[in-house]
């Protein structure tokens, strides 16, 4: 009785050698890959067949896009690349760029180089919005490319990506890369609402304290107010949904403000959702594009007078001197954004935050008005 394991059954690869021999004896020394619609592995110079290229290139796309979805840092999807040339060829094709995962291109600031730059420019190019986003970033606050980085970050908002929406809106309220005069309110409200319409909970706690105080729109303290607690709620199921252990905790059950600090109207204390700054629940985390700027001007000095946004998940720096509001109790933090508050407040600020005595600034300070909040902090532009 013969078996697959007697003599009778050679090897599968000395079978296709052999075919391969008999067909083209100069393939051997070519390599040339056959179509593949012949189904026959290639002879390699070591006498083994090279399946990889029976598989039509429309197979090595669609695993190569998987890849790119899925890669949990660069290393996971560059590392394919250099395997063979043909990898690297399918690689960078737009189909695969365009899926590529936002943690493929989340390089370390000590890693950026020109090829990384050129990288991130591909996936841009073939419609990443993730990409356009993060190089957009990198671009308008790392290399002081104003321009280039706003048309991107634009080109991202246009197919309707939330975090670069509310990117836009930050740089029209503070006015960044220009002067104070190139604020506009208006447009930084109409972002901002864009972006809370696609879920972004920055966006909708930010809207709410813009109808609140009546910054940029017309004033509407109970629609605001509405929009405050949807944030919270919001965050909270998010925290809950990736966390279910949360619930057995009842730390974020309560609220438990400074008691040096002056309140507002606070709409039924104790209740953390009714609180401007939300629930204690773990801090999000970060964007890739956010981690990058930390990691960059962490160890960069900036040019006298410039400040970065005092919440360590933003690392957004000052594009002129005082465009970001600052603490009026303590006068030592200051932030990019209301939401970039709130976060900070929660994760560290209400533990530091001190009536000071006086506190002059450095130069002169750009009067916006102060921005009073329910839970005693003060802020002034």
């Amino acid at each position: 009785m013969r078996t697959r394991r007697g003599i009778s059954y050679p090897k599968v690869n000395n079978i296709c050698c052999e075919k391969r021999r008999e067909g083209n004896e100069n393939m051997i020394h070519s390599r040339k890959r056959f179509k593949p619609s012949s189904g026959t592995p290639v002879v390699t110079l070591s006498g083994q067949c090279d399946f990889l290229d029976t598989l039509p290139d429309d197979i090595v796309l669609f695993i190569l896009a998987k890849l790119g979805a899925t890669a949990g840092c660069p290393s996971d999807f560059v590392s394919v690349l250099s395997t063979c040339k043909r990898l690297n060829a399918l690689g960078v094709h737009s189909l695969v760029l365009s899926k590529a995962s936002p943690k493929a291109f989340a390089f370390k600031s000590e890693n950026w180089s020109e090829s990384a730059h050129r990288f991130l420019k591909q996936c841009s190019d073939a419609g990443n919005v993730e990409a356009c986003y993060t190089l957009g970033m990198i671009r308008f606050y790392c290399l002081q490319n104003r321009g280039s980085g706003a048309s991107l970050m634009a080109k991202a908002a246009i197919n309707s990506h939330a975090p670069a929406l509310y990117a836009l809106a930050v740089i029209q309220f503070n006015g960044s890369g220009g002067s104070k005069t190139d604020k506009d309110l208006r447009a930084g409200v109409a972002l901002c609402a864009r972006a809370a319409f696609l879920g972004h909970i920055d966006a909708l706690r930010e809207l709410g304290h813009c109808l609140q105080e009546g910054y940029g729109v017309r004033q509407n303290i109970v629609e605001g107010r509405r929009f405050l607690v949807q944030a919270n709620a919001r965050e909270l199921a998010a925290v809950l949904s990736t966390t279910p252990s949360a619930l057995m905790s009842g730390n974020w059950l309560t609220w438990n403000p400074l008691p040096h600090l002056r309140h507002g109207n606070v709409v039924g204390p104790g209740c953390p959702l009714l609180s401007d700054f939300g629930c204690n629940v773990p801090a999000p985390e970060p964007h890739p594009s956010n981690r990058f700027l930390t990691d960059w001007f962490s160890d960069k000095v900036l040019a006298p007078g410039l400040r970065l946004c005092s919440h360590a998940g933003c690392g957004r720096p000052e594009t002129r001197k005082h465009e970001f509001r600052r603490c009026s109790v303590c006068g030592a933090v200051n932030y990019c954004s209301r939401a970039c508050q709130a976060l900070d407040w929660r994760m560290r600020h209400k533990m530091e935050c001190r009536q000071a005595e006086r506190w002059v600034d450095d130069g002169d300070v750009e009067d916006n008005g102060n921005v009073n909040d329910d839970d005693g902090m003060v802020v002034e532009s």
